[in-house]
């Protein structure tokens, strides 16, 4: 996990297109979650490419809660899924989509990976910032009648496991949020070291010192927060506490990174001739996808670990 974290940072970094985050997090969830058998049949095409995936286990407005938004049925030998799911990202990109019900009949939870072309299932596109792609899921009576595609169907999923895996999936996207901020500093640096005004580099003015300092400090305890999150889910915690700090200070970081980066371009990284915008679309995006530093601020009440 903790090499998936460094590359989320790079990811980041390189405005990696956010489906390949989703394609990760689903093979997570099947890796923790499935048996030998669906591990084996499931895992080899998302991890060559020839699959990709997104996930839908925690509340866009709130990751934190991961009560599932589905109702699963088990009819015979199949699962029929009926219910809605308001924000996935990247559900149009992806071949297959990893989502929580919970059966009618037993209570327990169950993880499924349903198909994005299945029967029954419409996806309505939505509009967000910076193009970024997203529908919200309609299930009416989808039917799942391959076992491979049900996570959980013996003893089902605990509340405590889907907790993780959401955990494991914000902790993940908060590096990514820090190598964006870092880029944006970095462009930052240059422009102000190239910028001559008054005869002298920008960034030899003491303000524009202080505005990037201040860029490096939230940015640098951004990165150590989020990075001791992972450690704590890679030792098999749920790190819910560690998750809020990395969340809380990822969303904050990115958002002075990029507004300070703007201000200290003269704001023109507004216009799409510079390529300045997209790191603040995408920290826009990725800081309140699941919720911002505020919604973050809630988990910890509460959280024993």
């Amino acid at each position: 996990l903790t090499d998936l974290g460094t590359f989320s940072v790079e990811a980041g970094r390189g405005l990696c297109p956010t489906i390949v985050h989703g394609t990760l997090h689903a093979g997570l969830v099947i890796d923790a979650l499935g048996t030998d058998e669906q591990r084996a049949a499931l895992l080899p095409a998302l991890a060559s490419g020839k699959s990709r995936a997104t996930t839908a286990l925690g509340s866009a407005r709130d990751a934190g809660v991961v009560t599932p938004p589905l109702r699963a049925e088990a009819r015979g030998a199949s699962w029929v899924l009926n219910g809605q799911v308001d924000f996935v990202l990247d559900a149009e990109r992806a071949d297959y989509v990893v989502v929580s019900g919970r059966d009618v009949a037993t209570g327990l939870n169950l993880v499924c990976v349903v198909a994005t072309q299945a029967a029954s299932l419409r996806l309505d596109p939505l509009t967000i910032m910076g193009g970024q792609a997203a529908a919200c899921l309609h299930f009416d009576g989808v039917t799942i009648e391959d076992d491979l595609m049900v996570l959980g169907a013996d003893g089902g999923v605990t509340d405590s496991q889907l907790h993780r895996l959401a955990n494991t999936a914000t902790a993940l996207l908060s590096l990514d949020l820090v190598g964006v901020g870092e880029a944006a500093l970095q462009r930052t640096v240059d422009y102000t070291t190239m910028r001559h005004q008054f005869g002298r580099p920008i960034a030899s003015f003491q303000a524009a010192q202080h505005l990037v300092a201040n860029m490096h400090i939230a940015l640098s305890a951004a990165r150590l927060a989020a990075r001791a999150a992972v450690i704590q889910l890679e030792e098999g915690q749920t790190a819910t506490r560690a998750t809020a700090v990395a969340r809380m200070h990822a969303a904050t970081a990115a958002k002075l990174a990029t507004l300070d980066a703007h201000q200290l371009h003269g704001g023109m990284g507004y216009v799409v001739d510079t390529d300045l915008h997209k790191y603040s679309e995408r920290a826009r995006v990725l800081s309140t996808l699941g919720g911002g530093a505020d919604v973050a601020a809630t988990w910890l009440e509460g959280a024993s670990s």
